[in-house]
């Protein structure tokens, strides 16, 4: 393991630490969008499938258990808390997330490493990832009010992703797997989502201001 996934990992965790925080401290999941958890869970739940077959590390296994678990207890403060699920916003998160999926199911069909359901499932994983943030940006977009947490969350989640294509970069010209252009093109494309979001992200922390984005 190289320093830049090690980081993006930690990056990854500090993000779902810092939305537990939000939702468990101030008992609030304003400006979170449910549709966006449902993905990255559905993609944590097909991505890990080999954690009942293939052992590569200790680490590796409790990395994926902590994000399964994570990912699921989201979701049931989201659902089903009393306090909690009566802050979400459910009027502003209106965007059709299962017209991500589908189309992300039918691509890992098409175009995969090897036909196998655990690598297509992988392959279709990597894909909604990429998209996966696409209804929180639009959340953000509509809200007028952004807290500090939030922007926080978003923010250490696009790092991690951009310090994976560092991670990918690194192994490319240290090891000899090649390129794999699948997990490469599908990061590529989730970072570029964050672009416009670092943007105002920066800008508001540079100039000590509440994040807003344009609508």
């Amino acid at each position: 393991m190289n320093v830049f996934r090690l980081a993006g990992d930690m990056t990854h965790l500090l993000s779902i630490v810092v939305l537990l925080l939000k939702i468990h401290s101030m008992k609030s999941c304003a400006g979170i969008s449910l549709k966006t958890q449902e993905l990255y869970a559905l993609v944590f739940a097909t991505r890990y499938l080999d954690i009942f077959t293939n052992y590569y590390s200790l680490y590796n296994t409790i990395m994926k258990i902590v994000f399964l678990v994570t990912s699921f207890s989201i979701l049931w403060y989201m659902r089903f808390h009393k306090v909690v699920r009566q802050t979400y916003n459910k009027d502003q998160d209106t965007f059709r997330h299962y017209l991500l999926v589908i189309p992300c199911f039918v691509l890992a069909l098409l175009i995969h490493r090897n036909f196998t359901v655990q690598e297509v499932l992988w392959t279709f994983s990597l894909y909604l990832e990429a998209v996966a943030i696409l209804p929180q940006l639009v959340l953000l977009q509509r809200s007028r009010n952004i807290d500090n947490l939030t922007g926080n969350y978003v923010f250490f989640l696009g790092a991690y992703r951009a310090l994976y294509l560092c991670n990918w970069i690194y192994r490319y010209m240290t090891e000899t797997h090649g390129f794999r252009w699948i997990p490469w093109i599908s990061g590529l494309v989730q970072t570029a989502l964050y672009a416009d979001f670092f943007y105002y992200y920066i800008k508001s922390w540079k100039n000590n201001e509440k994040l807003k984005l344009p609508s």
